[in-house]
């Protein structure tokens, strides 16, 4: 008999959860506490869950991806590894999901730079304001001091000044 009960409620939840997954992928920690906040038993909240990702309509690896691809234009790594643990996302998950982002954030943190500040800085001062710009973003510090250090790719330094007149040969 109460599995007749289980059934009748685990339907609605079903539906639930689908609606939001409609909408966006979420992790099953987000799942779980908007499902909560609609009023649903922990318990069953499990039972559908656990239903989805056997389904493959639940994927903490698929919403990775999806988050990574989205995000990955404007902020590092480690802020994208950070938000997604934040989300509920395993860290194994995480660091495979990453695994591919990390090729490439050389070239995302320079245009990142680029977008906000296109020229190297003048000062300390200026420098300093560069670096927490982009450590905010979560960018790596090794990458963040090639770009501001005005490093070429060739591993040389150029000045300011070819900088302001070539600024391809900054490498940045």
């Amino acid at each position: 008999m109460q599995k007749d009960n289980q059934a009748k409620v685990l339907p609605p939840i079903r539906d639930k959860a689908l609606a939001y997954l409609a909408r966006r992928d979420h992790t099953q920690h987000e799942l779980t506490r908007k499902l909560l906040h609609a009023g649903y038993a922990e318990e069953e909240i499990k039972t559908a869950l656990d239903e989805l990702s056997q389904r493959g309509w639940l994927s903490s690896q698929r919403f990775a991806e999806n988050y990574i691809t989205q995000k990955q234009a404007k902020f590092g790594n480690q802020k994208l590894a950070y938000e997604l643990l934040h989300k509920g996302v395993e860290e194994s998950v995480v660091q495979q999901a990453l695994a591919e982002a990390k090729e490439t954030e050389l070239e995302r943190t320079r245009e990142v730079w680029r977008k906000k500040f296109g020229t190297l800085p003048a000062n300390q001062i200026e420098k300093a304001r560069q670096i927490r710009f982009l450590q905010s973003r979560g960018f790596s510090s090794a990458i963040i001091r090639y770009i501001v250090d005005g490093t070429t790719e060739d591993g040389s330094h150029c000045s300011q000044g070819e900088a302001k007149r070539n600024p391809g040969t900054t490498g940045v």
